[in-house]
């Protein structure tokens, strides 16, 4: 900023700008709440069909968080013009009143042709001290211009930044004033400068490293600025060498690389979803140097051979939500290597990523890092979006699922599925029903039918660290899992926002419920699911009797006959499993099923009820009145409890807890008993005038006959031990 624009400036068309912003801010907000509360709520509510259930939903969902999007960025350049005003406001002042002192001082001030000033003594003759007089003012003035050009230039760049971010729409980059911003900038490009010199950084710069990157993380400013100005290659050069310096890190200095390994993975993360030319130019980048070998020590030819940029980069996406896009285009090109080994799908898969000459570790914890599938996969477990496209390729899902089985990466396969599945990423904790569409019923169908393959090719998916992830799949289609159990003609009653809720095989389930009940984790996620649902579906028909044109005894007995098959499945899975002598100790299952009830009571209890992962329905027109009144979750709440607070308990008083489930007929009681809680329950909340006697009779009836009939459904598509 020059010396006459500061000394003159009104700064008026700043403050013009402030106000039009505010302006818009204003609008935003009215917009942003009406696109939240109206638009997108009745778009959840709204019983969508055809293409409406996946175009049109989406369409809403995505423009209700561009007005987001476009509040916070209106709201944040507002901030940023205001605070510069502010900031040259003071200077402005600053300047004239010093101006003002050295004329007290016989000193003038004149601006020159260069846009700089010149000060000089105004008398004659020249006081005894007037050449020190003019240094101090001429310092005094230059500082507080210096300043007033630092806030201008730095305000310039961030409104810069803000606006490259997003080629269209909104960032929705959030900072409170141009400071906050500029220091983000700032940091970003000094953070850079010491990640391009790994092997000279000292402990001190380090910890500073760690400390500023995990502070920064989730600002997109910084992000962007720190990956661009670092550049792709040397950002996989850069983990290629602190995993080198650092390898076999132990106490502190293990815990240090683990938070930095965090903090990088999420830093890149939030960078990705920058569509500045500059972070389209790196992602380019990383995908074209995701076969160079980056090795450690070049010129040493003994040291190891280098990791691939596809395991470096792989490695670093252990946490954060990466751009869908890139995670996309990245996935593409790392499949198409994953899959190359002639042969059955998945048997040659290990040893594309773990030869002999490979000997880097690049994760700071049990995995090694080694095989990029695993970091790929714990990508898409973040992002739903990205984790759907991927599955959908049904021959993907096929090589996927069957290379678990020849790897370590069946954990990571299995959080990736369940994002793809249940539209929810890997740790997050939904705040809103996420209905399931067309593509995820058919990657869950696909899904199912690998698991339900004879000659034990299901239970080896179970036993490849998969069998968590299918039982939290299960408790999540519940709706669709009791429907096809069901048959044909009982849709009014198993209640279902799914935009496919008919489609899965009931071969199939049958078989992917048996053997996912092999595993505790499994199991418990069934149980549970199948609970909440039952639960959640009686409180619905007690508390609206017009969902079914039917009586409420009838919809409770089917709903009850339903509950007994699924849990016979279960329960006979359970028994099966003690004669292989498969199953885990009392307490580890107990443990399963409260680990998994403490999350999902978490979602109960943030008041959307369970619909949050379509365990109730949640956005059925039929029932948006019933929803609004907040009785999906009430219930499930108890029934989650009533499986999980007294797991320790002893004696026969506790058979409605499912302690350790090898006694069929304990087994059958408790989900009896689970049953008939969950309608006295109901009956005693709607002051319900179905007879509770009869209804508890009623209920235990239909539990047994759905019990009965899942040993003949099992019988006659899966081999047991107790034939």
């Amino acid at each position: 900023m020059d010396f006459e624009s500061l000394r003159q400036g009104n700064f008026s068309s700043l403050g013009t700008a402030i106000n039009d912003w505010s302006s818009v801010v204003k609008s935003l907000t009215t917009m942003e709440k009406n696109a939240r509360d109206d638009f997108k709520a009745k778009a959840d509510k709204a019983d969508w069909s055809g293409a409406n259930a996946t175009v049109t939903r989406e369409f809403v969902t995505k423009t209700a968080g561009e007005f987001t999007d476009a509040l916070t960025q209106a709201t944040t350049i507002r901030d940023i013009l205001r605070d510069t005003k502010d900031e040259l406001v003071t200077y402005r002042d600053e300047l004239n009143r010093a101006i003002e002192d050295g004329w007290a001082k016989k000193l003038s001030v004149v601006g020159t042709a260069d846009n700089g000033f010149k000060v000089y003594v105004n008398v004659h003759p020249e006081p005894a001290n007037s050449t020190q007089l003019v240094e101090i003012l001429r310092d005094t003035l230059q500082g507080i211009l210096n300043k007033a050009t630092t806030t201008d230039s730095t305000a310039a760049r961030v409104l810069r930044a803000i606006a490259e971010q997003a080629d269209y729409g909104f960032s929705g980059i959030k900072h409170k004033d141009r400071d906050s911003a500029a220091e983000a900038l700032q940091k970003a490009d000094a953070m850079a400068k010491l990640a391009k010199n790994t092997k000279d950084m000292s402990a001190a710069e380090l910890t500073e490293f760690i400390r500023t990157v995990g502070k920064y993380k989730n600002d997109e400013l910084f992000a962007a600025q720190f990956a661009t100005e670092l550049g792709s290659r040397e950002t996989l050069q850069f983990w290629a060498d602190m995993a080198d310096t650092h390898a076999g890190a132990k106490g502190p200095e293990l815990k240090q690389m683990q938070e930095l390994q965090k903090n990088l993975s999420m830093t890149l993360a939030t960078a990705t979803l920058s569509d500045a030319d500059s972070m389209q130019e790196w992602k380019k980048n990383i995908i074209q140097e995701s076969n160079t070998a980056f090795r450690t020590h070049p010129s040493d030819p003994f040291k190891n051979s280098g990791a691939l940029g596809y395991q470096v980069m792989s490695s670093l996406m252990g946490q954060g939500k990466y751009d869908a896009e890139f995670l996309n285009a990245y996935g593409k090109k790392l499949l198409k290597v994953d899959m190359a080994p002639a042969g059955s799908p998945g048997m040659g898969t290990n040893e594309v990523w773990k030869g002999s000459g490979q000997t880097i570790d690049l994760v700071f914890g049990k995995d090694d890092g080694r095989d990029p599938m695993t970091g790929f996969m714990k990508g898409l477990s973040h992002n739903p979006e990205a984790a759907i496209n991927t599955f959908n390729d049904k021959s993907v899902l096929d090589h996927v699922l069957e290379s678990s089985k020849y790897t370590d990466r069946g954990s990571a396969v299995g959080v990736a599925l369940e994002a793809a599945v249940t539209g929810v990423g890997n740790g997050e904790l939904p705040t809103d029903p996420r209905p399931h569409t067309v593509e995820q019923v058919e990657i869950m169908r696909n899904v199912m039918h690998a698991v339900a393959q004879p000659d034990e090719q299901g239970e080896r998916l179970v036993e490849s660290g998969l069998g968590k992830s299918f039982g939290n799949m299960a408790s999540a289609y519940m709706s669709e899992i009791s429907r096809v159990m069901a048959g044909d003609g009982a849709d009014s009653i198993f209640l279902s926002d799914s935009d496919n809720p008919n489609e899965l095989d009931k071969t199939d389930t049958t078989r992917f419920l048996y053997e996912v009940s092999q595993d505790k984790d499994g199991r418990a996620g069934i149980i549970l699911g199948q609970t909440i649902y039952t639960s959640s579906l009686i409180e619905a028909h007690i508390a609206d009797p017009s969902l079914y044109d039917g009586s409420q005894a009838e919809a409770i007995r089917t709903i009850s006959e339903s509950a007994g098959l699924i849990q016979g499945v279960v329960g006979h899975a359970n028994a099966d499993g003690v004669i292989k002598g498969e199953i885990s100790s009392e307490k580890e299952q107990n443990e399963a099923v409260k680990q998994r009830g403490d999350f999902l009571k978490a979602i109960v209890g943030a008041g959307i009820g369970a619909g949050a992962v379509t365990l109730a329905p949640g956005g059925a027109a039929a029932i948006a009145g019933a929803a609004g009144s907040g009785y999906f979750g009430g219930l499930a709440g108890m029934a989650i409890d009533g499986l999980t607070e007294n797991q320790q308990a002893d004696g026969a008083a506790d058979r409605a807890l499912y302690r350790s489930g090898r006694d069929l007929n304990d087994y059958q009681a408790s989900a009896n008993s689970q049953v008939q809680q969950a309608a006295r329950d109901a009956i005693a909340k709607y002051d319900s005038d179905l007879p509770p006697d009869s209804t508890m009779n009623q209920i235990r009836d239909a539990v047994d006959d759905g019990w009965v009939k899942s040993d003949t459904v099992l019988e006659g598509v899966h081999g047991r031990p107790t034939s």
